[in-house]
């Protein structure tokens, strides 16, 4: 990796609200921490994969962990990365609460990434029955927001 690309992204995570930054290329992987939290700025090359030779005879795979069960409804996602609003200003009265019937289109959260505030929109028709997210927690991309029967 570059030393522009690395300084770009450097700025990027002082200027932002992300307090760590991982990004793995060919080349190898970067991770950027902000000042006073885990660790510090890491520079690794990436390692050669070497072929592994193959068992001989059957092998048990470890059983995968119980995943949570979809929740009934249709699911409003994160389109992003950022950190999410239920209302435009602080004090204001939230976008949409528990019970609220919205239509397709109608504005259901603010996503703050970068300093931009994203109003998200619902995809769907029907009535709020759950928020799974708190006022001002960080979300990730699909990470789902809502619940709307």
């Amino acid at each position: 990796m570059d030393l522009r690309k690395l300084k770009t992204l450097i700025d990027l995570v002082s200027e932002s609200n992300i307090s760590e930054l991982e990004i793995t290329e060919a080349e190898g992987k970067v991770r950027i921490v902000k000042a006073g939290h885990a660790a510090p700025l890491a520079y690794a090359p990436a390692p050669l994969a070497a072929a592994a030779p193959l068992p001989a005879g059957p092998v048990m795979a470890p059983a995968a962990p119980e995943a949570e069960p979809e929740p009934a409804g249709r699911v409003i996602k994160s389109p992003m990365v950022g950190t999410f609003y239920r209302s435009a200003s602080p004090g204001a009265k939230a976008f949409v609460d528990v019970g609220d019937a919205i239509k397709e289109g109608m504005a259901v959260c603010i996503i703050e990434a970068m300093k931009i505030m994203n109003e998200i929109e619902s995809d769907c028709e029907g009535k709020i029955s759950r928020i799974l997210c708190e006022n001002g927690q960080a979300v990730e991309f699909g990470q789902p927001l809502f619940i709307v029967e």
